[in-house]
């Protein structure tokens, strides 16, 4: 019995966002003046998770514009959005949202991507948004997988460099993912994730003798070095995250530039002095660093 109540318990806590009595109202990506498809994915072991692509050869630069008004995360300064996006897309992005997050809170990093030029894919989690199923480090694998295998079936968005796109919980998710599937992805972005999950919990003022109770590992420490120095990764850390300390993405840059030879320099680590956990995303030179990143990795 207390076994069980440790996992459920446990689960409520790493995924809080999946067991809320009264689910928040999932954001549309048209909020921000973007074309996008309901995308249905069912994973290995049946579970059902509805999705959103969106693609950037069906976007509207009037649109886009005519809702800069609603999109409060315009932040883009200096950058000028194209007036047609009729040219062929230079990646496809799997975004992974955080474990107090659901898919519909990525559409500001979407309009980002697409205004680069790049197709998007927003993936639900199993028990988030509209997904069935309960949530668990198995059940996330897996559900990141099927988007994966999917971008790479897809006639279209397999013709593009695959790059993933975590933050939180989903950049341990993504980090997972590209230890599993190196040869299958271009590039990696990573921002305010950590280490271990136990790793996090010792760092907490009370219950940190408890963080040898974990079931829910996701151990990023330990696949970074998974990852070929050929899949260049962008690290993102607001260096006044006051849920994952700083000091879990500096541990993570250093293992990544340990990785092969030591010589991974298409790697960048980027610290934003002001950003906390929800809001490194505006701070100056967040999407610029991002669009450079891009840039070279697309080139």
């Amino acid at each position: 019995m207390l076994s069980t109540f440790l996992r459920h318990g446990q689960k409520v806590l790493v995924y809080p966002s999946a067991f809320e009595k009264r689910p928040r109202e999932v954001a549309l990506p048209s909020d921000l003046g973007l074309e996008y498809s309901d995308l249905t994915l069912v994973t290995s072991d049946k579970a059902v998770l509805h999705c959103y692509l969106v693609l950037q050869a069906q976007q509207s630069p009037v649109r886009i514009r005519e809702n800069a008004n609603r999109d409060f995360h315009n932040i883009d300064t200096g950058f000028i959005p194209p007036t047609s996006y009729d040219s062929p897309a230079v990646a496809t992005l799997i975004l992974f949202h955080g474990n107090g997050m659901n898919y519909g809170d990525l559409v500001y990093a979407a309009k980002r991507f697409i205004m680069r030029r790049c197709n998007v894919l927003m993936l639900s989690y199993r028990g988030y948004g509209d997904s069935e199923g309960v949530p668990s480090e198995r059940g996330l694998r897996l559900d990141a997988q099927a988007a994966l295998d999917h971008v790479k079936s897809d006639p279209e968005l397999s013709t593009t460099p695959t790059i993933l796109f975590g933050t939180s919980l989903g950049g341990a998710v993504a980090i997972d993912l590209a230890s599993r599937n190196p040869s299958s992805i271009s590039a990696l972005i990573v921002e305010n994730t950590f280490t271990s999950l136990p790793g996090v919990v010792r760092d907490w003022p009370g219950i940190g003798i408890f963080s040898f109770l974990c079931f829910q590992k996701w151990n990023s420490a330990s696949k970074i070095p998974l990852i070929p120095t050929t899949m260049p990764i962008l690290m993102l850390s607001g260096t006044q995250d006051e849920v994952v300390p700083k000091k879990h993405m500096e541990t993570l840059w250093e293992i990544a530039r340990k990785r092969g030879d030591g010589t991974a320099d298409r790697d960048t680590f980027e610290t934003f002095a002001d950003g906390k956990h929800s809001d490194t995303f505006i701070c100056p030179r967040y999407w610029s660093t991002v669009g450079e990143f891009l840039t070279k990795v697309t080139a």
